[in-house]
Parts: structure tokens; sequence; C-alpha cells
């Protein structure tokens, strides 16, 4: 084992062992989607959908097989495969995108891994010059014909809604969402809810990741980088003949929907940044001072990962050469630490053939990190000065309760600028904040119910929860707040954080 991994590390992945990771990644896939039955939430209480739901651990491989025997071609554009209930309607798509839009450089060898859902003697051909013009963004969307039942509860039904388009964060996929992708259709968005692999991971194209140079930002990494994110979501969304949607990205899916709402608020109805990336300035704090006054152990650690940081290595490249069982045991021991709130083991062993799958699968969106983020995970162009500028009406955070993404030199100071510019006669967003109970990062995972009340807020629709629905908590004044940990940076020239 250890020796085909140092030959897949020199070498490359072959053909046949690549297939079989995207086959195990697509049933993974499915075994999650068929888990979201689970999680139906509606005005305040848990119930389980009343047509085909996987109740039992062993149903799950009965989904699996039938979704892979049913994966079939529907249109010219786009591949699905599509899963009915009596209450709702599943639909794990790829949709073509002209590559030309994207800021990627071409050549030969140039795309990894093209079509998450061809056959396998088509599905990792190198792209050459003269080859297709497309690369594929890979996703699911689901549909509720619960919404227009639960929309009569809402006061504000004749208010326009918009469909809600969820991104990722960094090494994470689509399905990462698949706790809330039923009780969010069901109460809000127009009854529709996509959530999509960005380019470079899941099962969207995998293309060698060296940005073009892009006129008037010459010698700017980092503005490549975001746009070869934001055009290629925006290609996805002419595809789809979304008018406009509330956009919504986790960590660093939150940074790029932020880069997103920048370049085209026309399509943004409302921001939604859960847990974001990215938001505080380090300018403003002391960290090498920080960093001088941790252990040595701690010095000698951030001194290594920086290092590999500036080279390039990834968390997914190193995961990826390591010998594959070590690997698989090394995610399922994240997941059984980090998320405790997953106790199926079904369910836990799902999660991890999705997670680790989509590290080994060939690296591409993850090579954007040290490009827009420094070693100590600060942004090289901080939202907190960008998000006052933006031209959308709400902008709304949601962190755990634990977030080591810290609310208090993110969200709520963020909230606190734009209400300082707000009072100098300025037109900013309105800025909300929410906090998750029991949840740290993965707050979508953690804490599933409240974090869809906060997501029901944050669309504007609070009036469709009930009295018993689990509530977030809400920040209500930009100063030191009890509710989140304390913030680990202290401010420069300040005894105070905030």
């Amino acid at each position: 084992m250890a020796s085909s991994t140092l030959f897949s590390s020199i070498f490359g992945p072959s053909s046949s062992q690549l297939n079989a990771r995207v086959e195990t990644m697509r049933a993974a896939e499915a075994a999650l989607m068929s888990f979201a039955h689970r999680f139906t939430y509606t005005a305040g209480t848990t119930t389980t959908s009343g047509s085909r739901a996987i109740l039992g651990p062993d149903d799950a491989n009965v989904v699996v097989d039938n979704y892979n025997n049913n994966y079939s071609i529907a249109g010219n554009n786009n591949n699905e495969s599509i899963m009915e209930t009596h209450q709702h309607r599943f639909e794990l798509f790829d949709t073509k995108i002209p590559r030309d839009n994207i800021p990627l450089n071409e050549g030969i060898g140039s795309c990894q891994m093209r079509n998450s859902s061809s056959s396998s003697s088509g599905l990792f051909r190198n792209e050459g010059l003269h080859s297709d013009r497309h690369l594929i963004i890979h996703g699911v969307k689901v549909t509720s014909k619960n919404y227009e039942k639960n929309q009569t509860r809402s006061t504000n039904s004749s208010d326009d809604e918009y469909p809600l388009v969820m991104l990722h964060g960094y090494m994470n996929g689509a399905l990462y969402f698949y706790r809330n992708l039923v009780g969010l259709s069901d109460n809000a968005f127009d009854g529709k809810v996509y959530a999509l692999d960005m380019l470079g991971w899941g099962l969207s194209s995998r293309p060698k990741f060296e940005t073009k140079t892009i006129q008037g930002h010459e010698h700017d990494d980092t503005h490549a980088t975001e746009q070869v994110f934001v055009e290629s979501l925006e290609q996805w969304r002419k595809a789809h003949g979304i008018d406009k949607m509330i956009l919504g990205g986790h960590s660093m899916g939150g940074y790029l929907a932020t880069a997103y709402a920048e370049k085209y608020p026309e399509r943004i109805d409302r921001l939604i940044l859960i847990s974001p990336a990215g938001v505080p300035d380090d300018k403003e704090f002391d960290v090498q001072e920080r960093i001088r006054g941790a252990s040595l152990s701690f010095r000698f650690f951030f001194g290594t990962a920086s290092s590999l940081w500036n080279l390039g290595v990834t968390p997914a490249s190193f995961l990826r050469n390591l010998p594959e069982s070590r690997g698989k045991k090394m995610v399922e021991n994240y997941i059984r630490g980090r998320l405790p709130s997953i106790t199926c083991p079904q369910e836990q062993r799902y999660l991890g053939d999705y997670l680790y799958t989509n590290a080994a699968l060939p690296g591409s969106g993850e090579d954007c990190l040290g490009k827009i983020l420094k070693p100590t995970t600060f942004a090289y162009k901080p939202t907190l000065h960008r998000i006052p500028n933006l031209k959308v009406k709400h902008v709304s955070f949601i962190y755990g309760q634990n977030d080591w993404m810290d609310p208090l030199s993110g969200g709520v100071e963020t909230w606190k600028r734009c209400q300082q510019m707000r009072n100098e006669g300025k037109t900013v967003p309105k800025i909300h904040v929410y906090g998750v109970k029991n949840a740290g990062h993965l707050v979508m995972l953690e804490n599933w119910k409240e974090f869809n009340s906060a997501m029901i807020l944050a669309a504007g629709r609070g009036d469709r929860l009930s009295v018993d629905s689990p509530m977030p908590y809400r920040v209500l004044e930009p100063i030191f707040d009890q509710f989140f940990r304390p913030s680990p940076w202290q401010k420069k020239n300040s005894m105070e954080s905030f």
C-alpha cells in the first residue's frame, strides 16, 4: 500500500483508481442524500418524510444501488439523477460552463478530471487546446412540494422569494449541507435550495489551478484566484436561468460568496456568510506578539506549517499521499472528534467516505488556499473592509457558539463598522449576526435545527418560525458579548477586544 501511494504521488493515480474513487464518492453522495430525509424541519418540529424516507441504516445501500443504476442524461447540458418522494424532489446534476470565461491557463493536461458522470473510458481524458471547451459544475437541488402549504403561515407571502444557493468550505463539498436541504426548502427560498461543488472540488471539474493574468490586475494572484470561482458561479447561474438568488457560503465559501456579491450585486437578494473565512484584518492585531509569546512547541509547529503553506502543500495533498488505510483512519477520527452529534455508524461511514474521497481525487481548487489566506489564516484582502461597500441590502453572519472562526473580530466588527458608516450618512448593508448554541465551525452539521432557524431568519422569513422553533442567539449590540468565546487575538493599542 505504501509503495503504491509513493508511485501515485510521483506519477499520479491510474485511471482505474480515479474511476473507483469517483464511484465511491458518488455512492457516498447518494447515501448522504438518502440521510437528508431524516432531517425534516418544519415550524419548530422534527418529522420524517412520508415517502421512501431512509429510516433504517440498511436502506441506504438500496438507495445507493438505485442511484448508480439510474444515473441518466437529461437534456443537452446537464447530467441528472433524480430521487423523488411525495414531499421533495432531489436532483444531482452536472452543468456545463464555458471554459473561456474562467481565468485559468489551458494546455495539454490542463484538466485532470473533467466530468463526474461520464463513462469510465472518457472520464479522465486530458484536455488539449482543441478539445471540449467546457468545464463541469456539479451540485444538488432540492425542491419542496410542502413549500406552498407552509407559505400560508407567512404574513409576507406576497413578497418576492428567491432560491438559496450554498457554497461549501475548504476541502468540503455540496453534500456537507445534507442535514439542511429539506428543512430549508420547506420553509423559505421559494421552496428551492441548491448546493454546489465549487470548481476544483467534489465532483465538479478539477482543472490545474494556474490562473491567467487579468488586465488591470497584473501581479494580483488573489484577485485572479477569486475570479476563477466568481466567474464559474456566474456561468452556472446563467446556465440555470436564475435571475436573482440568496447566496450562502460556509468558511472559504463565505469569502468567495462575498467576492461574487462584490462583482454581481444585482444577482444577490441577500448574502448569508456561515462562519466565513477571511473577514478580520491582521493589521489590527498583535499577531506576531501572540506567536512570540506562545510555547516553544507551538512556535515550532507554526513555523513548520507556515513553511509547508508557503510551498503550496495543502491539507488535502498531505492526506492524499498517505496510505489509503491511514488516510481513512484520520478522517474517521476527525469525524468522531469534531462531530460528536453524528452518532449513526452508517452516517459516519458515508460522511467519512465523502470527505476522504474528496481529498483523494486530483488536487485543484485546494490550491487557492495560499493565494487567498496567509499562514495565520488571515486574508490578504480582508472582507471586513469590503462588505460595507457591497451593493447588497442585507448581509447575515452565522457562527457556532464555539467557532474557531472568531465572530467578534469578524461579523460583530463588520456590524460595528457598518453602524458607524451609517451614522455618517453612508449607504451600507444591514448586518445581522446570529450564534448557534452547542456548535463550532461545522455549525450546519453540529446543530442543524438551530442552524436552519438562523438561515430562515437571515432570509427575512422569521415569521415562518413557530414559538417552538429552536432559535439562535442574535447579537443586538456590537460590543463584547459573553455568548461567543473570547477573541484569540488582542487588538493593538488596546486592552479590550471591542
